[in-house]
């Protein structure tokens, strides 16, 4: 494995894989890696005959208050995971990213970018885009694998490669989760024992809301149900419970059949978590 900081070096780095026609796959993080994204590494290697996975904290995708500042950079340990799976990592720095005199070209989210993440999280998805974009055109991958934990990352990233990067195969990993059913995250490790005891109702209510509609319950009167479940619990604020079609990430409501993603996100102590599952009606 090839630890890389620079543009220069990158292309550098692919430069033999690209004379020879090799696949390129490509893992963007932030780092601070866990089984879940170890599982993304995986998957590109199925696909490619080169895998890059990028360690970057956008600080783009961070608004007022959020914890950018305090979100894990474990670089070393981060190498040493991906040591017999990637055969490039790539970690700029902010001014690799965004060079000074040379503007980047910005992304917007549209509409879809605005609600849930989006609505919580101004802005957000629109650093987010700008960020993949950007990782796009210095890795210059054949194929790029996100992870269905974030659904509406991954959602607006595919909507985005279908405008802007036609010849590029997005790929949805599956969630990975704890024996508990918590979905793996980086910031369940500021969660202390009690709170991540706590954090199991999230996967707990998707699984049984989803039942439940699969049964026949409306999915107002589901959802309301869900919403007493994680709302009953110690230091958790709920912040949405809802039924998306994941083609337009739009609610639907009763009568609605066909494929559904089921959508949560919630504070634990002071730690914000996403889950969802998907389901067909």
């Amino acid at each position: 494995m090839l630890l890389v900081h620079t543009a220069a070096e990158l292309d550098a780095a692919l430069a033999d894989a690209r004379a020879a026609g090799h696949k390129i796959g490509f893992v963007p993080t932030m780092g601070a890696l866990h089984d879940g994204h170890v599982s993304l590494v995986g998957l590109a290697r199925t696909y490619a005959d080169v895998v890059v996975v990028s360690i970057f904290v956008n600080p783009k995708q961070f608004g007022a208050g959020e914890d950018f500042d305090r979100y894990p950079r474990t670089l070393e340990a981060d190498c040493e995971k991906l040591d017999d799976l990637a055969e490039i990592v790539f970690a700029p720095s902010v001014d690799e990213v965004y060079p000074a005199g040379e503007p980047v070209a910005a992304k917007t989210a549209g509409p879809a970018g605005e609600t849930f993440e989006g609505a919580a999280r101004p802005g957000h998805f629109d650093g987010m885009l700008t960020v993949v974009a950007r990782l796009f055109d210095l890795v210059r991958p054949d194929i790029a694998v996100f992870g269905q934990k974030d659904a509406q990352q991954l959602f607006l990233v595919r909507q985005m490669a279908a405008t802007d990067y036609p010849g590029l195969k997005v790929i949805a990993a599956e969630i990975v989760r704890e024996r508990s059913g918590l979905a793996m995250s980086s910031r369940n490790r500021f969660l202390n024992a009690e709170q991540l005891d706590i954090a199991e109702i999230l996967a707990i209510t998707l699984a049984t809301v989803s039942q439940l509609i699969h049964e026949g319950m409306d999915i107002h009167a589901a959802l309301a149900i869900g919403e007493e479940m994680i709302s009953g619990e110690p230091e958790t604020r709920l912040d949405y419970l809802a039924l998306v079609d994941p083609r337009t990430f739009a609610r639907v409501g009763s009568g609605y059949t066909g494929s559904a993603l089921l959508i949560v996100a919630a504070q634990v102590g002071d730690v914000r978590l996403i889950d969802n599952h998907e389901f067909d009606i």
